[in-house]
């Protein structure tokens, strides 16, 4: 026999032996639980929709659906027919005439017809017209959460406003809202969501997931979804979603992210260009290839949240992209197309000399401080928050907080002679009780007509603060929002929290409601794996009553798995994955040390010597088939008894 036959029967032999052990170890492991699934907000609201009938309901008896997707508790759906196509009218009563909403729908026979602004623990009359035929429907819904915040004060000039509504969004405590011109809430997002929220041009809301892709407040990515709360479409991303987006003329989304697997192990200095169909990222901006990362630092500078990116503008006029570095106190100008350095607003104290012809020479007001919510207005000017934080980047000029102030301001800006003209500004006259150190906003809403919003103000022990809530301690939180018209302030709203964004917008928008499966574009990207090794069997202890000190969760969703539990910070603990003689080495991250300097409360005041909830992300993409799960803490390995598939 030749060695070359010999060679094939040995081989063959092999394979047919480790057949036999594969099917022998996945027989040792049949007593194996699948982890714990759980389904998706797009996969509930798909089930859901079975609910909404139309055949047999008529204007006279419809059916309403009361918060049909279990996350807009002030919504409501009415379903019916009629014989004929109609134009259909529908009534919000409110307590006024800036409280009270109307919106007609297009000509249809089968009605489904969205119902926002419902007030929160009382019966609601909706007034529903259609040809000659009028309907009263009364809609009961319940009380707000226990935890809701309300206003502490309102103040309006009811002749110079619209009923449009103020939509918030929390840094601390709160929920994602709107307050009508009475401050009474008329909407909000039972879900966690947190950052931006905005209409797009198709009159859906654009909003963060629930869910994080890191800690401690980069979410997965966005949702598409209408005031019911339905869910068009979901995106992914591999560096998730923090701050502020964009979207483009060509729909697209610009979107403030992170790479969290560069050298340098930084966040907030990444943006990203998301393809509006495939979720595909087609461009990608790395500041740390723009800047130099140890310029201009702040008092909030962090080597790994240097830039900390707080604002993404796009100016078709200019094709370039505007973007907030609050920890280098700047606001930069770059390139669409090259991704080049164009100019760069701010004190240019402490910056090296090839950047120096970067900056504008301001000729009349002052620079801002650790700024938010930079954009550009119609006119080629730049609006922004300026928080104001120190006035200085000499510790020794530091100004303190109880003698300091935030505002809104607008530069004038002349790219030829690189000169910047401060020419309007809102909340220097307030003084300190206008300060806010962190978060906080401005919008634009027409010539001489903005909102500036300072939603970090805070306190302990009566003194005014000059850092985040969460890192201060405070114990009295003031959220300040002030709508300005021709220099005339038309209305003010104060809340006891914190709050990161207002958008002022209207009740209905452009967008249609419709029902059908929500699409998933994007991807989570592949997890990082720290160590790969090949054994034959793994052995790890049972489940004892120190791991169960630990409460560990394990859960699998629609493209990941995540593994958490409660540990002493810096305990070395590993996720493995095991299948075929591989296991899957994954580190999971013990630590108080947040990736950033506190853009929003965490609401986290342990001591280093407490337990830590942290949590492992493990994304999908890359894996298949099934996999053993085990856990190792500080060096003893645990079989979990449960598996994955992928």
């Amino acid at each position: 026999m030749s060695k070359k036959k010999i060679v094939i029967i040995v081989l063959a032999i092999f394979v047919v032996i480790l057949a036999v052990l594969f099917r022998v170890i996945s027989l040792f492991n049949d007593g194996e639980n699948e982890v714990l699934q759980v389904s998706a907000l797009i996969d509930k609201q798909t089930k859901l929709e079975d609910d909404f009938e139309s055949e047999g309901y008529t204007l006279d008896k419809p059916n309403v659906i009361l918060n049909p997707y279990g996350n807009s508790p002030l919504s409501a759906l009415v379903i019916f027919e009629t014989e004929a196509s109609e134009e259909v009218k529908v009534t919000i009563e409110g307590k006024d005439e800036l409280s009270t909403y109307t919106h007609t729908f297009d000509k249809e026979k089968v009605h489904y017809l969205p119902i926002y602004g419902l007030y929160a623990g009382v019966e609601n009359e909706v007034i529903i017209s259609a040809g000659d035929k009028e309907k009263v429907l009364k809609i009961k819904t319940d009380d707000l959460p226990d935890d809701f915040i309300v206003p502490t004060s309102v103040f309006k000039d009811e002749s110079r406003l619209t009923n449009d509504l103020y939509f918030f969004t929390p840094s601390s405590k709160g929920y994602m809202c709107a307050y009508d011109v009475n401050g009474d809430v008329r909407w909000y997002l039972s879900q966690r969501a947190i950052w931006e929220v905005n209409r797009l041009k198709n009159g859906h809301l654009l909003v963060s997931t629930e869910r994080l892709v890191n800690e401690p407040y980069y979410s997965t990515g966005l949702y598409e979804m209408d005031m019911l709360g339905k869910i068009y479409t979901e995106y992914s991303l591999p560096g998730g979603y923090h701050h502020d987006y964009f979207e483009m003329e060509n729909g697209n989304l610009l979107v403030a992210s992170d790479d969290f697997d560069n050298e340098e192990g930084t966040v907030e200095d990444y943006v990203v260009e998301l393809d509006r169909e495939t979720g595909n990222i087609v461009k990608t901006f790395d500041l740390k290839d723009i800047l130099n990362m140890e310029d201009g630092k702040s008092e909030n500078w962090i080597s790994y949240d240097w830039f900390h990116n707080n604002s993404v503008w796009y100016d078709k006029k200019s094709n370039s992209i505007t973007l907030s570095g609050r920890h280098q106190d700047i606001v930069i100008n770059i390139d669409y197309d090259s991704g080049k350095l164009n100019w760069i607003l701010g004190d240019s104290t402490n910056f090296s000399e090839e950047y120096q012809k970067y900056f504008f020479k301001l000729t009349d007001g002052e620079w801002q401080w650790s700024q938010h919510a930079a954009m550009i207005l119609p006119n080629g000017n730049v609006f922004l928050f300026d928080n104001g934080n120190n006035k200085s980047k000499n510790k020794d000029e530091y100004v303190k907080a109880e003698d300091s102030y935030s505002r809104g301001v607008i530069y004038k800006i002349d790219t030829e002679k690189m000169t910047a003209e401060e020419v309007w500004e809102y909340g220097k006259e307030r003084g300190s009780s206008f300060y806010s150190p962190y978060i906080s906003d401005v919008d634009y809403l027409d010539d001489g007509h903005y909102i500036v919003h300072s939603g970090g103000i805070s306190y302990k022990d009566g003194v005014i603060q000059n850092q985040p809530a969460g890192i201060a301690e405070s114990d009295e939180l003031v959220s300040d929002t002030v709508e300005i018209l021709n220099d005339k302030v038309i209305f003010e709203m104060k809340l006891p929290t914190n709050n990161y964004r207002v958008e002022k917008m209207s009740l209905y928008g452009d967008g249609e409601f419709s029902l059908g499966k929500a699409k998933r574009v994007g991807s989570l990207g592949v997890s990082p794996i720290s160590d790969q090794e090949f054994k034959f069997m793994m052995n790890g202890k049972k489940i004892d009553d120190d791991y169960k000190s630990h409460d560990i969760s394990i859960k699998q969703e629609s493209d990941r798995l995540v593994v958490s539990g409660t540990f002493k910070k810096g305990t070395p603990v590993k996720v493995i994955l095991y299948k075929d003689m591989m296991e899957n080495i994954y580190l999971m991250r013990v630590s108080k040390t947040p990736y950033t300097a506190l853009c929003v409360d965490l609401g986290d005041s342990s001591l280093d010597d407490e337990d830590i909830v942290a949590t492992k992300y493990i994304n999908s993409s890359g894996l298949t088939g099934k996999y053993t799960i085990y856990i190792e803490i500080d060096g003893v390995l645990y079989n979990t008894n449960e598996y994955v598939r992928f």
